[in-house]
């Protein structure tokens, strides 16, 4: 990658924008730089009204991402220990980029090409469904470097069976794509020269379904998540009515009666 290349890419194209960690000689490690640069255009891809549906990837052929940049962190760990402070808010950018994810109100599809590991993990779970070529690889190998995926824990959890998890965590033993997908950890493993069609596949439904409707599905659906059940049907019974008198509701409605495509508002 050329010195002024950027290490983010951004295009949209028939409301799908396509994200892409370009730092593919260091197998997309997430620099500080990165992830303050990929929530900037998630937030951008969030504001825009001509997005509908999110790509995320990494560059190159080897690698999602491998996770943070241990690399640079090397100087901010020796600095601990006069400012563990500072270093405890030099961290908060990884903080942020999981916040905006799980707020962004459209759909994120992972797409995942090799490793992906730690942080990266944890960014792919981040998204609401993944697909993967069947030589990725998914871990979480911070044990093995005295550390622990203490962020990802809270993406992990909530995407994969609590033994399996401890295991991942514990161990740093990484899974393949088709184990992956058995345990429900991705939705789809492929060919890698399926890889691209299989997304295209998920997300041209999505760019052209109500951006509404899928916002408030969405949101409904991690916000419930953790709630107790009859909260959860409470609440969701509130959003059916809110669903209910949406703008797009009628017209979804009255396009199938009048057997035309409907023609989105977006309210």
């Amino acid at each position: 990658m050329a010195a002024n290349e950027p290490i983010i890419l951004y295009g949209t194209k028939d409301h799908i924008t396509r994200i892409t960690l370009n730092r593919p000689k260091v197998h997309n490690a997430l620099s500080a730089e990165l992830v303050a640069e990929l929530v900037e255009n998630l937030r951008r891809a969030k504001d825009d009204p001509d997005t509908r549906v999110v790509v995320l990837t990494g560059a190159g052929e080897d690698a999602f991402s491998i996770g943070g940049d241990l690399a640079g962190r090397t100087t901010a760990m020796e600095d601990a220990i006069e400012d563990v402070v500072g270093l405890h808010d030099s961290e908060s950018h990884y903080t942020q980029l999981f916040g905006i994810l799980a707020e962004l109100g459209k759909p994120v599809i992972a797409r995942v090409n090799g490793f992906c590991l730690s942080t990266g993990l944890g960014l792919a779970l981040g998204c609401d469904l993944i697909v993967a070529s069947n030589d990725s690889e998914f871990g979480t190998p911070e044990v093995k470097r005295g550390l622990m995926p203490m962020r990802v824990m809270a993406v992990l959890i909530r995407n994969c069976g609590r033994k399996k998890a401890m295991e991942m965590i514990l161990t740093g033993e990484r899974i393949p794509a088709l184990e992956a997908e058995r345990l429900g950890l991705i939705n789809y493993a492929v060919p890698g020269e399926d890889l691209d069609a299989k997304v295209d596949t998920l997300a041209r439904p999505l760019a052209s379904a109500s951006p509404a409707a899928l916002r408030l599905g969405r949101d409904a659906f991690y916000n419930m998540a953790d709630l107790e059940f009859e909260n959860a049907l409470t609440y969701l019974q509130a959003l059916w009515t809110l669903n209910l008198s949406m703008a797009d509701a009628r017209e979804g409605i009255a396009s199938f009666q009048e057997k035309r495509p409907p023609q989105w508002q977006g309210r």
